[in-house]
């Protein structure tokens, strides 16, 4: 018998992605997607368990299946449905992980732990170092939002992994996802007409591509390749940085730079007409940035992502056609300019 892989989020886009490709994966027998509400996608041949994780009935569904890998998707920032309520997220990240880690500890089959996390858990603050390695910790701890749920759901599992030592436990700390069908507060940010930025500021981003991501799960869900360690805690992310401002300019979009009281009270009117989320976390990343090391996932991990920050961020911007101020059309107008001043 190969191995049975139960996958939490499966009706998000990341979800629905990863059981379509681990299905391909020819040590995998059985693939189980659970999830609150059904996909609107295709999971291909897995067998999908309408649950919530929230309840404890998820425990029956790791012991009916006999289920030896649990890849914990349902993390997540934004609500899955447009009207959906902080809360709810909330509750889904944080009880929700309590209530599968639970039912992990007393299902004796687990055998591999593979949870996606987020380097929102280093936090953004003017304090912070040029690059975050996996030992350090953030200098000013979230107050709330993902943030603040990235870090309980990690003590959560830092917990676990104490409980259950025979379990190889994975932590995968992804940079920014993006690409064309990414559906992060970052993404709903970049599909803006105009971009609000803060006055003074234009941090350095990280972005992941969801190909990366997907290939990244896939690895982490199976036994480590020969040279390498799939258990342990791993920053994700592309080669390089961009600019707030140079991604601006790649999307061909204006920026709208205002002083951090009107940027929040920007934030606070998108999201009462459901733009997008503009939290305060988003606000202080689009304030201050941030860059982290992935030497242990080069070097510990063994993987090389196909995808640098700014080709994921060249393919998120083909996908969604060019905006008010196209990069060419731009460029021919500097040189018009610069023309005309020569010449008087």
């Amino acid at each position: 018998m190969g191995k049975v892989v139960l996958v939490t989020g499966v009706a998000r886009q990341l979800g629905g992605r990863f059981v379509r490709r681990i299905l391909r994966d020819p040590d995998v027998d059985r693939v189980v997607g659970v999830d609150a509400l059904p996909p609107a996608h295709h999971l291909g041949g897995a067998d999908f368990v309408r649950i919530d994780i929230r309840q404890p009935a998820i425990a029956g569904v790791l012991a009916e299946y006999g289920v030896d890998t649990v890849v914990h998707l349902d993390v997540s920032g934004i609500p899955l449905l447009p009207r959906g309520s902080r809360a709810a997220v909330k509750e889904t990240n944080v009880i929700g992980t309590m209530q599968l880690l639970g039912a992990c500890q007393k299902t004796p089959s687990v055998r591999r732990l593979v949870v996606k996390s987020s380097t929102n858990v280093y936090g953004s603050s003017p304090r912070d170092p040029a690059v975050f390695t996996e030992t350090m910790v953030p200098k000013a701890l979230p107050g709330g939002g993902f943030a603040k749920d990235i870090v309980e759901v990690e003590g959560y599992v830092r917990g676990f992994a104490r409980r259950r030592p025979d379990v190889a436990v994975t932590v995968l700390r992804f940079a920014n996802i993006l690409g064309p069908s990414a559906d992060t507060p970052l993404a709903e940010y970049f599909r803006l007409p105009v971009l609000p930025t803060v006055l003074g500021y234009d941090p350095r981003l990280q972005f992941v591509h969801g190909d990366d991501v997907v290939e990244v799960l896939r690895l982490a869900s199976g036994e480590p390749r020969r040279g390498t360690l799939n258990a342990g805690t791993f920053n994700i992310a592309g080669d390089g940085v961009l600019l707030l401002s140079q991604a601006a300019r790649r999307l061909g979009k204006p920026t709208l730079p205002l002083l951090l009281p009107a940027i929040r009270w920007t934030g606070t009117a998108l999201r009462s007409v459901g733009v997008t989320d503009f939290s305060a976390e988003q606000i202080r990343l689009l304030t201050h940035g941030r860059v982290v090391e992935t030497t242990q996932m080069r070097e510990v991990f063994g993987f090389e992502p196909k995808h640098t920050t700014a080709e994921t961020f060249a393919d998120f911007a083909r996908s969604h056609g060019p905006g008010l101020l196209p990069p060419e059309k731009l460029a021919h107008a500097v040189d018009r300019f610069e023309e005309v001043v020569r010449h008087g």
